[in-house]
C-alpha cells in the first residue's frame, strides 16, 4: 500500500500528467481567417450577426486539428486577395475556386470544395426553355462545351444575366456567351433581390448556392436551366487563400482538410449545408 507520501507523488505526478495533455491539446498559434459573410450556404451572416455556414462549420472542425485558433473576420470579396497580400488576415476561407489567374498573386491549400457554375432563371424569362444539358468540363470537353453554349444562345437574346463581381462567372460569360447582356453585383443577395423582382432574366453562380435561391424565391417564380459547367476558369474547386510565403501554413491546411476528408467529416458537413456532397473524394 502507498503511504502517505507516496501518494501525495502519485497525485502531484497525475496533475502534471494531466496538464501536460492538456498543454498539448492547447492552439500553439492564433491565425486570422477572413471570409465573406454573404455567400449562404458557403458562409453568411445570421440575424443576430453571427456567422454559420459550411465553411464556419469546416474551420470549427480543422482548426483544432491544425492545433491552432481561428479569428475569423468578415471582409468584403472584391478586398479579399488585396488584404490578404497586405498582411491584414491570414488565410482566406470564403468559397474562393483555386483558378490560374489567383494562382498569380496567392497560393492554395488542397481543394475542400468541388467547384461548378449553373444558370438560375426566371421561369417568365426564354431562358426557361434553355435545353439542359449533362455536367460539362470546359477545360476537357472544349468542344462540348461550346456546343452547349450555341444550343443555348438563341434563348438569351434580349436578356439581362446577372453575377457577383471579382468571380469566374464573368469570364464564362466572355468565353461562352459573347454579347449577352451581363451584371456584375458586389453579393450574391442583391443579384438575387433583382432576379426575383423581375430585373434579371437569370443568374449564373454557384449551384450550391443557387439552390438556396430558389428555395428563397421560389420554384413557381424561378428553376435551373441550360448546362452547368465545371473545370475551365471554375479551376480546381473552392480551397483555402494563403500568401505565397506561407508554406508552413498551407501545410497545416492540407493535412487537416484531407483528414477531414478521409473520416468523413467534410461529406458530412456538406451534406447537411448543400443537401448534397460537394467533398472531394480524393
Amino acid at each position: 500500500m502507498l503511504n502517505k507520501m507516496g501518494k501525495t507523488v502519485v497525485a502531484t505526478l497525475g496533475i502534471l500528467l494531466g496538464a501536460s495533455v492538456a498543454l498539448a491539446d492547447e492552439p500553439t498559434r492564433t491565425i486570422t481567417v477572413a471570409t465573406e459573410g454573404a455567400y449562404a450556404p458557403w458562409n453568411f451572416t445570421e440575424a443576430g450577426g453571427k456567422l454559420a455556414g459550411f465553411e464556419i462549420d469546416m474551420l470549427e472542425d480543422i482548426c483544432p486539428r491544425m492545433k491552432v485558433k481561428c479569428d475569423i473576420v468578415v471582409q468584403d470579396w472584391d478586398g479579399l486577395i488585396p488584404a490578404l497580400n497586405a498582411g491584414k488576415f491570414d488565410a482566406i476561407v470564403a468559397g474562393m475556386l483555386i483558378t490560374e489567374e489567383r494562382q498569380k498573386v496567392i497560393t492554395f491549400s488542397r481543394n475542400y470544395g468541388t467547384g461548378s457554375a449553373a444558370f438560375l432563371v426566371r421561369k417568365d424569362s426564354p431562358l426557361a426553355n434553355m435545353p439542359v444539358g449533362k455536367k460539362i468540363d470546359m477545360g476537357t470537353e472544349k468542344e462540348a462545351a461550346r456546343a452547349a453554349a450555341a444550343a443555348m444562345l438563341p434563348f438569351m437574346e434580349s436578356t439581362v444575366i446577372g453575377g457577383q463581381g471579382s468571380t469566374t462567372t464573368a469570364q464564362i460569360m466572355a468565353e461562352l456567351f459573347p454579347g449577352i447582356e451581363f451584371r456584375e453585383y458586389k453579393t450574391t443577395e442583391q443579384h438575387d433581390l433583382d432576379l426575383e423582382a423581375g430585373r434579371l432574366d437569370g443568374v449564373l453562380a454557384s449551384p450550391v448556392a443557387l439552390d438556396r435561391t430558389l428555395e428563397k424565391i421560389g420554384t413557381d417564380q424561378v428553376t435551373f436551366a441550360g448546362t452547368e459547367f465545371t473545370g475551365g476558369p471554375l479551376g480546381g474547386g473552392q480551397a483555402v487563400g494563403l500568401r505565397q510565403s506561407d508554406t508552413e501554413l498551407k501545410k497545416l491546411f492540407d493535412h487537416a482538410i484531407n483528414a477531414a476528408i478521409t473520416d468523413g467529416t467534410l461529406s458530412r458537413l456538406a451534406t447537411k449545408w448543400f443537401k448534397r456532397d460537394i467533398s472531394p473524394k480524393e
